[in-house]
């Protein structure tokens, strides 16, 4: 069964576009991780009167990616053999990228599979650049830059298989590029089988304070994910400057009790 999760914290005007165009999808069921929200996210989303919607609601905000690893998990419980990943702000044209990338899983059997969101490596940021040269770091210590370039699991639909889900620790879904380190490290089938633009994703506009703790978030993520690869502890730190971002709000308490709870 193809399933989709989807993280939304404050979401209104967006995640009826998202849910939509999901359902145009080869999806048999989309899980919605609503956290977080004091708008009218939840509102929006049962109005579509959508079946096969789950929604899993949690008061508290969990920080950047935790939503995702509990929709893996749940996904997983439910009985998904191929997760697609798409949050909740994207409202982007993106019904081809996604149906490509289950496509990948279900027929090409491939076990992570990303979109490629800098196909031109153009960008107008020494933030962005920065991400990029850490992104590249990973999957050359990987042995995949060739293949996948700076793609990553932390940017843009992706989407897992149920042999993934079989032998992974689901915390790790909360970091994102431990996840590709992780699946190099197991010798699983990556790919980048679809290409989109950053521009036309249609995620929100944020400022230049959110984009930076953002940009330490992903940079300390993928330190962490190389340090994962090379068995040495899971640091955030390069040239003594520890890269935290919005990591020390990531409520993997929360995240740890849902993994408990069966």
């Amino acid at each position: 069964m193809n399933m989709a999760v989807v993280p939304a914290k404050n979401e209104q005007g967006r995640i009826g576009k998202v849910l939509t165009l999901l359902k145009e999808a080869p999806v048999e069921k989309t899980i919605v991780i609503v956290n977080g929200s004091q708008d009218n996210t939840m509102k929006e989303i049962k109005a579509l009167r959508m079946e096969n919607i789950e929604i899993l609601y949690f008061t508290p905000e969990l920080g950047i990616d935790v939503p995702r690893a509990i929709g893996a998990y749940q996904a997983y419980k439910s009985g998904a053999t191929c997760v697609v990943f798409v949050d909740g702000d994207l409202v982007g044209n993106i019904r081809i990228q996604v149906n490509e990338l289950i496509h990948a899983i279900t027929t090409h059997k491939m076990d992570l599979v990303m979109t490629d969101c800098y196909p031109d490596m153009t960008y107008n940021s020494d933030i962005t650049e920065q991400i990029l040269l850490f992104r590249s770091l990973l999957n050359l210590k990987l042995g995949l830059y060739d293949k996948i370039g700076v793609a990553t699991p932390s940017h843009g639909p992706h989407a897992i298989s149920r042999t993934l889900m079989e032998l992974v620790d689901f915390r790790d879904f909360a970091v994102p590029p431990v996840i590709l380190a992780f699946a190099a490290r197991q010798g699983l089938f990556v790919d980048v089988p679809t290409k989109l633009p950053q521009r036309q994703l249609g995620s929100k506009v944020r400022n230049y304070f959110h984009a930076k703790k953002i940009a330490d978030t992903i940079i300390g993520d993928t330190l962490e994910a190389i340090n994962y690869f090379s068995g040495k502890p899971r640091t955030r730190c390069y040239l003594y400057k520890e890269y935290q971002g919005y990591n020390l709000f990531r409520r993997f308490d929360i995240l740890e009790k849902f993994l408990a709870a069966d």
